[in-house]
Formats: structure tokens, sequence, C-alpha cells
């Protein structure tokens, strides 16, 4: 029993580092992901640009100060100490750098800097490699039609958005991201002890067969820039069914906050993202908080309840002469998504809009209910539905609502 007993020590001591190591890596990730959601929203809003300096031009750079202000004035950072902590852990981690390599610390100053994916520098390691091929994988899977994705049952528990092991080796061959089984098998292994897939209950590691996997990572959540700075705070996994998050082709950063609860009444905090350009998926009815856990101040979190004051049916809605009035609005999605929330069922409602997406954009406001997408009438759909219409089709939605007029 001796023996036995310092067995099981040495196999805890074994599975206690594999955590760790597993955790450190989903950290890695979570920093390449954030940086590279902030690049792209820094050229679209064409910070990162051609800047002359002493007769000479240095190409897709952006200003320390600049940069800081930006940070500021779009609510990723309270003031300039933690816009400068933030850059400075995108410096450390290498995802930017002096153009001139000069400063190895951030300075809030008229100093040039740039993304080094931006001018090639960006070394990619093994690890790195890794969770780019499964940002890739989990891009295709979501974004074309296929039946990978399911809802099955393992041991009696029915798990969402499930693999099944084997039909996933086969949709990687036929893919092509591998040309042979074993290979395969061996990337599955990888994509699970890097965080970004799992057993269903956690119990095996990947093999070809009938278990279930599920994607841990969601490469389409929305990171706040703050998150760079809470290394303890892991981030918690999020459904794939709501445009908020999901982008078209992604529980942030931005300029608001959003608690979200799943069916389950499971509490999840999310923040949400200002335009940026990658993504989120949070399918879970949100609204506005004050700052959760994401950001410089101890989280708050809001009573978990629909925005609605009362649910109203398709008839009441229609009732001519009643109190509700329609509007349609066209919104183009962004690379993050469309930017709201829909909940509810027979009609879904509006439960959260960002402020500096898409949807807010074109008019868009929490409580009203759902009418049409695209032309299809959606009074009788839940709100999985009424998502899953938004996600598989085009860019550009048109979306009737209505809502309570004002007397």
């Amino acid at each position: 029993m001796i023996w036995y007993s310092a067995w099981m020590s040495e196999m805890d001591g074994i599975g206690n580092t594999m955590q760790k190591k597993a955790a450190e890596l989903e950290r890695m990730a979570e920093v390449l992901v954030t940086g590279e959601q902030l690049r792209l929203r820094l050229h679209e809003a064409k910070v990162i640009k051609d800047r002359r300096h002493h007769l000479r031009t240095y190409p897709n750079c952006f200003l320390g100060k600049e940069i800081v202000d930006w940070l500021i004035e779009h609510k990723e950072a309270s003031d300039r100490d933690t816009a400068n902590k933030i850059m400075q852990k995108l410096l450390d981690h290498s995802i930017i750098h002096h153009v001139c390599d000069e400063h190895k610390e951030f300075k809030d100053m008229k100093l040039f800097y740039r993304f080094r994916k931006d001018d090639g520098t960006f070394a990619l390691d093994s690890e790195a490699k890794v969770f780019m091929r499964g940002q890739r994988i989990y891009e295709k899977l979501m974004n074309t039609e296929n039946n990978l994705l399911q809802t099955r049952e393992e041991e009696g528990v029915m798990y969402e958005r499930t693999l099944v092991a084997s039909e996933f080796i086969d949709w990687l061959l036929q893919e092509g991201e591998m040309p042979y089984r074993d290979e395969s098998e061996q990337l599955g292994r990888r994509l699970l002890e890097h965080g970004i897939i799992q057993h269903v209950s956690n119990k095996h590691h990947f093999v070809d067969g009938g278990l279930l996997y599920q994607f841990k990572m969601n490469f389409r959540r929305r990171r706040r820039l703050i998150e760079l700075l809470n290394e303890r705070c892991r981030s918690i996994p999020e459904n794939h069914d709501s445009p908020f998050c999901l982008r078209k082709q992604g529980s942030e950063g931005g300029n608001t906050s959003f608690l979200s609860v799943s069916p389950t009444k499971e509490i999840k905090v999310v923040s949400a993202v200002r335009r940026s350009s990658m993504s989120s998926s949070c399918g879970s009815s949100g609204y506005y908080s004050s700052s959760p856990t994401l950001s410089s101040s101890p989280p708050v979190l809001c009573n978990p309840k629909s925005v609605l004051k009362r649910q109203v049916s398709p008839e009441e809605l229609q009732t001519p002469g009643g109190p509700y009035i329609k509007k349609t609005f066209t919104i183009v999605g962004d690379a993050v998504g469309w930017g709201f929330v829909v909940r509810g069922s027979k009609p879904c409602h509006i439960q959260a809009v960002d402020p500096g997406g898409p949807a807010a954009a074109a008019g868009m406001k929490v409580c009203q209910f759902v009418v049409a997408v695209n032309g299809m009438n959606v009074l009788n759909l839940d709100y999985r539905g009424v998502s899953n219409l938004i996600l598989t089709g085009p860019r550009t939605v048109v979306m009737e609502v209505m809502e309570e007029g004002e007397y």
C-alpha cells in the first residue's frame, strides 16, 4: 500500500504539472488573440499608419502616447498607468516592439512602436503554431455547413456543440488539414493539451473513437485588454449562439460590459468589444453591468434577469391599433459581428446592444421584439433559431422589430 500511495502521489504531481502547463499555454494564447484583436482594431481606426521621422518613413506604426490616449478614450484603460501596463504586457510577449528596438520598456511618449505581425518579425514557435492551427480549424468548422458540431449524449448527459473524435479526424483528412489518420489523432491530442479542445467531462485524452469533445477555447470571444493584467482570472467558456459575439466569415474589450446568463442560469461574465476585428461568442442573455471581473474594479454581479418588464405574445404584437410599432434596421456586420444579443422565445427580444457596434449605429435598442430576419418571420422561433438564421446568412442582415410606442 505504501508503494501504491507513493505512485498515486506521483501521478497527482504529474497531473498538477500538466494542468499548470496547460494554464500557462492558455494564458499565452489569450495574449496572442487579444493582441491580434487590438492590432486589427487599430488598423481599422487608422491609428496604425506610415509615419515619418528625420526624413525616414516607418511603415505600419503607432505612437506610444497616441495609443495610450486611444485606450483611455475607448474605455480600454481607466488611466495612463493602466494603459502603459497593458502595452508593456504586449511588448513583454513580443507582440509589439519599438521600431528600432531601442526601448525595452513601453513609454507614454512620441516613440514609434509596431506590431511584429506587421513587419514579419513575429516569431512563430511550436506553441504559437498550435494555437494558430486550432484557430483556423475552429473558424473552418464555424463557417462551413456541416453536421460535426451537434448536441449529443455521453454517459446520460447531454452536451451542446460536441465533436465525435472519429468524425473530427475524418473531417481533418477530408479538409486536407492532416495527411494521415494517426497524425490527425496526434493533432487532436495537441489541441487538447493546449486547452483548445477538451473531453466533455474531462475524463479522457483525445483518442480516435466515439468519445465526445468540445472546443474549450473560444477564439471569437471578445477580449478586453484589461484581461492581460488579470492573469489569475481564467476565461469562462461561453456558448456560440449569439450574433452579438460571433463574427461571420470568433466568459471582450470595449466601452461596456455584459453579464451573461445561460439557460441553466449559470452566471458568466463577459465584456463587449467596441468594434474590434476579432470576436467572441457569448450565447447567453447579456446586459449592462458596471465593470465585472475583467475591468480594473472589483467584480460586480448584477441580477441575471431579462431586460423585459413582461413577456408578450406574437398575437399581442400584431394586434391592429396596439401599442407596438414596427421598425426595420439594415445592419452590416463588421469583423466582430453585428453587436447585439437576442434572447427569449416566441417572440425573441433584444437583450443587449453593444453601443459601439453596427446594431447600435443602425438604431437597435434593448427590449425590442424580433419580428423578421431577412424577410423571414421569426415570431415563433426561439433565440437559437433566430441566431442561427443571422449567423448562416449574409453579412448584411435586415431586422424587423417591434417596440412599444411612446404616448
